[in-house]
C-alpha cells in the first residue's frame, strides 16, 4: 500500500470518528450568542487544538496517558463524565441564559474584541468539546494505530499530512455553522439545543458503559456496548 492510499485511509478513518459535518449543530448550539468574528475564531481555535493534539498523540503515542497511569477505559469514563455535564448544562438552559453572556464585558465594563471574546469562550469549551468530543479515545487510538504503521518519515509526514487535512475540514464545518443558526432562528435553535443536550447526555452514558465494559469483566452486557452492532 503506497503513502498516498495510506494518508487517504488515516483521512477518512479520522474524518468518520471526529466526524466535523456532524458536530456542527453542537458547535452552533454551544456558540449561540457569540459574535461572528468571535464564533470564527472560535472555530480556529478548535481546529488547530484538535491538529495538535492528534498530532502531539501520532508522535508519541500514548506515552502521556501511560506516564500518568491512566487506561483507555478511565480516559472514557472521564469522558463521559465531563459531556454529561456539558449535555445537562445544555438541556436544562433556560431562554437567554447563557455562560457567555457574562463574558461580553471586561472588569471595566469596556466591551471584549473578538479575539478576547473567542480566548474566553474557548477557555469555557475546550473541554469537554474539543475533548472528548472531537478528539476522543476512538481518534487517539486511530493516530496510534497509524503511527505504528508508518515505519519511515515520508510515512509520517504522510500520516500528519492527514491530520491537517481533517482540522481544515473540522474549521470549514464550524464556520458554516452560522449558516445553520440563520435557518433555525432563535426558536429553532432553543429546540436544537435541548434536543442535542439530550443526545450529548446519552453519548456521555455511552461512552461511560464502554469504559466500565473495558474495565471490568462481565459487569456489562455486549449488546449495551456495541447496541446497533449488525449480527
Amino acid at each position: 500500500m503506497g503513502q498516498l492510499e495510506v494518508a487517504v485511509n488515516f483521512f477518512i478513518a479520522l474524518f468518520a470518528l471526529i466526524d466535523p459535518v456532524g458536530n456542527v449543530p453542537l458547535f452552533a448550539a454551544a456558540t449561540r450568542g457569540v459574535p461572528k468574528g468571535a464564533q470564527r475564531r472560535l472555530a480556529l481555535y478548535i481546529a488547530l487544538f484538535a491538529a495538535g493534539f492528534l498530532s502531539f498523540f501520532y508522535i508519541t503515542g500514548t506515552a502521556m496517558l501511560q506516564f500518568f497511569g491512566i487506561s483507555m477505559p478511565a480516559f472514557r469514563i472521564a469522558g463521559g463524565v465531563m459531556l454529561l455535564i456539558l449535555g445537562l448544562n445544555m438541556a436544562k438552559e433556560e431562554e437567554g441564559e447563557s455562560d457567555i453572556d457574562g463574558a461580553l464585558f471586561d472588569e471595566n465594563g469596556e466591551p471584549l474584541g473578538a479575539g478576547e471574546h473567542a480566548r474566553r469562550h474557548f477557555e469555557r469549551m475546550i473541554v469537554p468539546f474539543g475533548m472528548p468530543l472531537l478528539v476522543g479515545p476512538g481518534a487517539i487510538s486511530a493516530v496510534v494505530i497509524y503511527a505504528s504503521e508508518a515505519d519511515d518519515w515520508p510515512s509520517r509526514i504522510s500520516g500528519i499530512g492527514a491530520i491537517a487535512a481533517v482540522a481544515l475540514s473540522i474549521l470549514i464545518a464550524f464556520l458554516l455553522s452560522r449558516v445553520i443558526s440563520k435557518l433555525l432562528g432563535r426558536i429553532g435553535m432553543m429546540i436544537v439545543v435541548r434536543v442535542l443536550g439530550l443526545v450529548l447526555c446519552a453519548m456521555a452514558v455511552q461512552f461511560i458503559i464502554v469504559g466500565l465494559s473495558g474495565a471490568t469483566v462481565g459487569f456489562i452486557r455486549g449488546s449495551a456496548v456495541h447496541p446497533w452492532q449488525t449480527r
